[in-house]
């Protein structure tokens, strides 16, 4: 089931979120730039470039982009980059002041992750008649490609915390201790969980374009 047969968007109006969502992440950079912060400044900018992916895969590459997969990833990264930015009247941060806030944008996060695992893992699977990969292994394999890669982002986010507090400037990635890290990693599978289960529906159509575009490769 899709995301518009549950929510009842059509297609158009995905578009329209997803360019909402990239305008916002545009004044947030602004915002950040105002406001001095290079935590803001970096994690919009990067969403907003991050959101613009999709559309250079699909005119460059012919890869298909439905609609609903790329509000999915722009939704990740707007709502990651949204979590670091001050609200009005000193208001903390949504990561600081809404204790769910850091679990729904890890699972999200994630589950872009397991995405990219699950496509790559698929097309290789059709590329090939030498290999065949039962769906058992599959699920397996974006489960562990997504834990291992959150455990990079933490060791990521630690060292960019220590260079903070040595030059005593601001980080750009937080970290809240340990019990904050354990439950970042327990979301973070949460979201691959849900790739390897429902991300056929999304996910096919890209992992059938680059299965092609191998193909062709092989046969040049």
């Amino acid at each position: 089931m899709r995301l518009r047969d549950v929510i009842g968007l059509s297609d158009n109006q995905q578009r329209l979120a997803t360019s909402a969502m990239q305008y916002a992440l545009f004044g947030m950079i602004t915002v950040g730039f105002y406001e001095g912060s290079m935590g803001i400044m970096v994690n919009a900018g990067v969403g907003f470039a991050v959101t613009y992916i999709p559309a250079i895969l699909e005119r460059d590459y012919d890869i298909p982009m439905d609609p609903a997969l790329v509000l999915w990833i722009t939704t990740a990264v707007f709502l990651h980059a949204f979590g670091t930015l001050g609200l009005p009247n000193d208001v903390l941060s949504p990561y600081r002041s809404i204790w769910w806030w850091d679990h729904l944008t890890h699972t999200l996060s994630a589950s872009i992750v397991a995405a990219v695992a699950y496509t790559a893992v698929r097309a290789l699977d059709g590329h090939t008649d030498a290999v065949e990969l039962p769906s058992e292994f599959v699920f397996l394999f974006i489960l562990l490609f997504t834990i291992a890669f959150g455990v990079f982002w933490e060791v990521i986010e630690f060292v960019l915390g220590v260079l903070a507090a040595a030059t005593g400037s601001a980080g750009v990635l937080t970290q809240y201790g340990l019990d904050d890290t354990m439950m970042d990693l327990l979301f973070n599978t949460l979201g691959g969980v849900v790739v390897g289960l429902w991300g056929t529906a999304y996910l096919s159509d890209v992992a059938g374009a680059l299965s092609e575009k191998f193909d062709a490769r092989r046969r040049r």
